[in-house]
């Protein structure tokens, strides 16, 4: 099997969707010989921040010398993203042979009539496999969707469950309440293993300390008190936690400090648990520590934010960072979001702050919200919607652009190609026509499509110069 014929068996198996449970990827690793029973694990659920958390404790545990694999969901640059040792993606063949030898073992599944398991069953398990071995003295990974029925609980050496902070996400789909998607999220502590929590709302923290307590299980808190800033802007921030001095990061936003503090309390516990972890490990680790999509800075003229901020509590913390880090500077935005996604809330939040929204499609048209009725909703918050009409039909179609000066200038009409990244790729390039020089250009929403974004923003930046 190739690369491109594995990610052709992958693409035909997300057409089936998701299905929670553990019934299929129990059967799937047993033909595997369960490669997860060699392995031990550090477990990260949570709504926002669990994989800044992850990329922060992964890299400070392979700068001490572990080998390290690392296991993410959703990806941002590719595809290969999403399987990594020690910060390493996983090469194309070795992807093309794990690949096969779950697709060998889903034949044997169907062959005796047993359930057959979705594409993300199938990703972990080849995770499982490759990390077994690569020889990795930890994996460390996060839960797709909830905690309890995510293919990922299916392991049972974990050392750590970690929780990122949890917030209302996947309402009625996990759970109907903030409370019942604790309990979900709580369902990947083990009995024995150690609990580490970034800080919760009360009633959240409540549920994971009465699961952690009833396992026998040491429950640590982040303490939000103990972090002290010294210095933070939209390149980074240097801060220290407790007996971690002069931290420094080079992820940005208002909800970095209370992931990276978490990720210094997994390191903390397991320090305790007798691994070996030097402070310059923890340093090093810290300021190495990339994670694409998460308020990261891809361009400074004019300056160009992108971030994943896809629920109502991340674009609450994005929107503090703005405010934050660019007081008084107009703001082009361009947002793209699931339906699925309590998106109104994120245009009355972010909505206000924008001299300008450009709304655009998904790469997952299904899930995907379409552009005009995003517009619909974000013209209710912002004075300056560029989004295109709803008279846009077949392969092109027209996009309406309001500006953002004085109302006395015209609405212009221009023509576009309906295409989901041709849209992209003209928003990114409307939005750097008008921005002057101390703008700043924002694109959030669905880690899904911030890749398009990087992509139509390099290749702008390339025209621009090859003209000059």
């Amino acid at each position: 099997m190739t690369y491109k014929e594995a990610r052709v068996y992958l693409d035909e198996m997300s057409k089936y969707g998701s299905v929670l449970g553990l019934e299929a990827i129990r059967g799937l690793l047993r033909e595997l010989g369960n490669p997860q029973d060699d392995l031990k694990f550090i477990h990260i659920a949570g709504t926002n921040g669990k994989g800044s958390v992850l990329a922060y404790t992964s890299t400070i545990l392979s700068e001490a010398g572990y080998r390290i694999g690392r296991y993410v969901s959703p990806t941002v640059v590719s595809y290969l993203e999403r399987i990594q040792v020690d910060g390493e993606w996983i090469s194309e063949t070795e992807f093309a042979e794990v690949t096969e030898n779950v697709r060998d073992a889903v034949a044997r599944l169907e062959a005796a009539g047993e359930p057959v398991p979705t594409v993300f069953e199938t990703e972990t398990a080849m995770a499982f496999l490759y990390f077994r071995k690569k020889k990795c003295d930890l994996a460390v990974i996060e839960a797709g969707l909830g905690g309890a029925l995510d293919a990922t609980n299916i392991i049972q050496n974990t050392v750590c469950a970690v929780f990122a902070s949890i917030s209302r996400d996947h309402l009625g789909v996990i759970g109907n309440s903030l409370e019942e998607i604790a309990e979900n999220k709580a369902g990947i502590i083990k009995p024995g293993c150690a609990v580490v929590s970034a800080f919760q709302r009360e009633n959240v923290e409540a549920i994971l300390k009465e699961r952690a307590h009833s396992l026998g299980c040491p429950y640590i808190r982040a303490e939000q008190e103990e972090t002290e800033i010294i210095r933070e802007d939209y390149r980074g921030i240097t801060f220290s936690y407790k007996e971690f001095r002069n931290i420094h990061t080079s992820m940005a936003g208002r909800n970095q400090t209370g992931n990276a503090a978490t990720a210094l309390e997994t390191i903390r516990t397991l320090r305790r648990l007798g691994y070996e972890i030097p402070e310059g490990a923890v340093k090093t680790g810290m300021d190495r520590t990339v994670w694409p999509g998460r308020f990261s800075c891809i361009g400074e003229d004019p300056l160009f934010i992108v971030d994943g901020a896809h629920n109502e509590d991340a674009a609450l913390r994005l929107r503090e960072s703005v405010e934050m880090y660019f007081p008084g500077r107009r703001l082009l935005c361009i947002m793209g979001v699931f339906k699925d996604k309590e998106y109104d809330k994120i245009a009355r939040i972010m909505g206000p702050l924008a001299s300008v929204i450009y709304p655009v499609a998904l790469p997952d048209q299904q899930r995907g919200l379409p552009p005009e009725k995003l517009a619909e909703t974000l013209k209710m918050y912002c004075p300056c919607v560029k989004a295109p009409d709803k008279t846009c039909t077949g392969k092109a179609g027209k996009f309406l652009l309001r500006t953002a000066r004085p109302v006395k200038e015209k609405i212009r009409i221009q023509t576009a190609p309906a295409a989901q990244e041709d849209m992209v790729a003209q928003a990114v390039q409307a939005a750097l026509r008008e921005a002057e020089k101390e703008d700043v250009i924002l694109a959030f929403g669905s880690l899904s499509y911030l890749h398009q974004i990087k992509e139509a923003y390099d290749r702008a930046v390339c025209k621009k110069r090859d003209e000059r």
